[in-house]
């Protein structure tokens, strides 16, 4: 089997992002930071500059780069956190806020790096992939007019 890893492109900023996501999440750490050697005096890479920073966030693997200005990031990718309750979701949410983030929409906020996470309880996705249609729309309702997800008031509007 191969190894399927997250990576994320930074501009210069690949280590304070992998300490910030491994001071939030359990069970994780960083594993490996790797230099810039010297590539020559046209290198746009200062030689022993941080060049990748892998680590784990709750043991899944991820690798951030120093690539340069060019690599940004966008909504169209985001990192999906699905917790067991309403407290995790107002916790990890928190934490993203407290640094910088800024919240979007239906459970997600763009950290203080500019990448975009989806701090979500897992009983919504139960709720919105229900086969029961009703079920379904009206989580999916609820879930349209919230910024951070209330998981709690969704299993109300569900059971009404």
């Amino acid at each position: 089997m191969p190894d399927i890893c997250t990576f994320l492109t930074f501009n210069n900023q690949a280590e304070e992002a992998a300490r910030f996501y491994t001071s939030i999440f359990p069970n994780s750490e960083i594993t490996r930071i790797s230099r810039y050697p010297d590539l020559g005096p046209e290198s746009p890479f200062v030689t022993g500059s941080v060049m990748t920073v892998e680590f784990t966030l709750d043991g899944r693997p991820f690798t951030a780069l120093n690539a340069g200005p060019q690599f940004t990031f966008t909504n169209a990718i985001s990192i999906a956190v699905l917790c067991d309750t309403q407290e995790q979701v107002d916790e990890y949410w928190n934490k993203f806020v407290e640094a910088g983030g800024t919240p979007v929409a239906c459970g997600w906020i763009t950290d203080h790096f500019g990448v975009s996470w989806q701090i979500d309880p897992k009983s919504l996705i139960e709720f919105i992939t229900s086969d029961d249609n009703d079920t379904a729309a009206k989580a999916m309702q609820a879930m349209m007019t919230m910024v951070k997800i209330d998981g709690d008031a969704i299993k109300r509007i569900v059971a009404e």
